[in-house]
């Protein structure tokens, strides 16, 4: 086996387990959302197939697609259709290099902001440790071709937080690696939780900026084991 058909493997086993993570923490339900990750090396990722059960999804039914969102002929999986997603998580793959994983979930306190079109404030130290600030809210754009993709870079480009909310649609993540982005989902649902419920209780208060700076600064240099930030 190759170097390429080795990391291609791991990729395919590391993103077909991270599914799993989606549905252990609640964040989709029935076929809805997806997880993809870049092959490191390569201009390949590997994203679930379409319409495809979270309990049958495996490493040999990962799709393998270059970095047009094409199904990559003859690889293992390629007699399956790719998420609905795929040419959004192109997209990003293409235009932020630093990417190594996206990830789409349907959570449903965040979808609930996106459905509003109203960013998630920054008024608690979780969200100032792993977003840096407030989570932005992205365009309106129609599934199916590579606008999703357009909307997710023009909001994230330049900024700390690695979620938007796509605007009446739900959250998009991005991460060094696919647990990195799969990580931010997670928080990005907490923090969208916790933000509705407080707002209900009363009024939120305001984290000041040089705090938010400070709190980001620590958690994404110093907080964790050496080596093993934001985790």
């Amino acid at each position: 086996m190759s170097a390429t058909d080795d990391a291609i493997a791991r990729i395919r086993a590391e993103v077909a387990t991270l599914h799993g993570e989606l549905v252990r923490y609640g964040l989709v339900v029935w076929t809805g959302g997806n997880v993809s990750a870049r092959v490191p090396g390569t201009d390949y990722f590997v994203i679930k197939p379409s319409g495809v059960s979270y309990d049958h999804l495996t490493p040999e039914n990962m799709i393998l697609c270059d970095l047009d969102g094409d199904v990559v002929t003859g690889s293992l999986g390629s007699d399956h259709r790719p998420s609905s997603d795929t040419a959004a998580h192109a997209y990003v793959y293409r235009e932020m290099p630093e990417v190594g994983g996206v990830v789409h979930t349907h959570s449903t306190y965040a979808v609930a902001w996106a459905a509003r079109g109203e960013e998630i404030p920054c008024v608690i130290t979780g969200m100032a440790d792993e977003f840096g600030g407030p989570i932005p809210v992205g365009p309106f754009a129609v599934i199916g071709d590579d606008s999703i993709g357009r909307g997710i870079v023009e909001t994230l480009r330049g900024h700390r937080s690695r979620a938007v909310l796509m605007q009446n649609h739900g959250p998009f993540t991005i991460g060094s690696t696919a647990k990195d982005a799969v990580k931010a989902a997670v928080m990005c649902e907490d923090a969208a939780r916790s933000v509705h419920i407080a707002r209900e209780a009363g009024p939120l208060i305001p984290i000041p900026q040089d705090r938010i700076d400070a709190l980001y600064a620590r958690y994404q240099s110093v907080y964790g084991q050496s080596g093993d930030a934001r985790r």
